[in-house]
């Protein structure tokens, strides 16, 4: 049961009303949330774990929380601690990641990993600029953390936050160039008791009530303080400026099987785009340069056939891969190739893309099957 709400609860220090009413709004509302310390936790005097909050925020980041929990509570049961995640193979690590997206985040969770454990102890530094510091952690992550683990009165804005700060003052300028304008503003109400359960808060409110379309302003602490709503247009901001069409790229993906089911795989370089994950043997493409999407593009002469054209849309580019596949027999995987089982191919570190090339030739193949484990 939630105790119930004092003024040293919803105190106003350094965040003015708006803050308080925020407080005493996400005091009662707040989103359960599997790396997440409620408030009431907090006032008990329990603190939140720095190695769940910042693998909570690398997680996040350009990905929904619905797709995070499942990864997240599975890297917490297998490394519950930092100096678990350094000690794990860096192979495990992106296989455990695979279908996540945005790979290079899982290659800096690595690598952050080993530098807190061998260099600091095993403890996150407990400011924005030593938290920076450490590799994968930008402006953004090291505010977060440095708020929500250790309390520290930093401006956390992400997609959320902008999109509410936007609407309390009525921001006429364009996203991006009005991030530093959204980031002064979040800084103003940030208040110095509280200003982890504020950043989460902030979160909660764009996430549930502010949301982009339809916002439910009648049930919003801060109607009183948004300009957006007194003007009656708080679906117009934030204002962005336009988007370059994303352009197309072309590619093949060859889908190689073995009598026995197995899928001939390959590891991609760890440098570029999805670095260090698996994948069939493709084509040439690359962010900027179409590859051949036809059946003599092969890897290896065999009786490839198509199975049809599958889409993937990336961050700068949208990929279209022409899929083919074949049935080989008695084939020794070429260097730096392997084949994969019907057991293990769904523990691979496939990415999404070519979890979806794989189906398009094999229906169900990646999918988890009961009594099975990964090699």
């Amino acid at each position: 049961m939630t105790r119930p709400l004092t003024a040293e609860h919803t105190s106003a220090a350094a965040g003015g009303l708006p803050a308080a009413r925020l407080l005493a709004w996400y005091d009662r509302h707040h989103r359960r949330l599997p790396w997440r310390l409620a408030p009431e936790a907090i006032r008990s005097g329990r603190r939140p774990d720095p190695y769940a909050v910042w693998l909570s925020e690398i997680m996040l980041q350009q990905t929904t929380v619905g797709a995070v929990k499942p990864y997240f509570d599975a890297f917490m049961a297998r490394w519950p601690t930092v100096e678990a995640l350094a000690a794990a193979g860096t192979e495990d690590v992106m296989k455990a990641w695979a279908g996540l997206g945005y790979y290079s985040r899982a290659r800096n969770l690595k690598k952050c990993a080993d530098e807190v454990a061998a260099r600091h102890g095993g403890a996150f530094p407990d400011t924005e600029a030593g938290l920076k510091a450490l590799p994968g952690i930008g402006d953004y992550t090291a505010a977060a953390i440095a708020a929500i683990a250790f309390g520290r009165p930093a401006a956390v804005v992400d997609g959320n936050v902008e999109r509410v700060a936007s609407r309390l003052d009525a921001i006429e300028t364009p996203l991006p160039a009005a991030k530093p304008e959204i980031r002064k503003a979040v800084a103003a109400m940030v208040p110095a008791d509280r200003a982890g359960d504020f950043a989460q808060a902030m979160m909660d409110l764009g996430a549930t009530i502010c949301t982009p379309r339809r916002p439910s302003c009648i049930l919003c602490p801060l109607i009183e303080d948004c300009t957006a709503q007194r003007l009656g247009a708080p679906e117009r901001f934030p204002l962005k400026a336009p988007k370059a069409e994303k352009p197309v790229r072309r590619g093949a993906a060859f889908v190689a099987i073995r009598e026995d089911g197995a899928v001939l795989l390959r590891r991609r370089p760890d440098k570029g785009l999805l670095g260090g994950m698996s994948e069939v043997p493709t084509s040439q493409w690359t962010a900027r340069l179409d590859g051949a999407h036809e059946a003599t593009a092969a890897p290896f002469p065999a009786q490839w056939s198509g199975s049809g054209v599958v889409t993937h849309v990336f961050t700068h580019f949208t990929l279209r891969l022409s899929v083919f596949h074949a049935a080989v027999t008695e084939m020794a995987a070429p260097a730096g190739h392997w084949w994969s089982a019907p057991a293990a191919l769904h523990g691979e570190a496939l990415p999404t893309v070519m979890k979806k090339a794989i189906e398009a030739a094999i229906p169900g193949a990646t999918k988890a099957k009961r009594g099975t484990t990964a090699k």
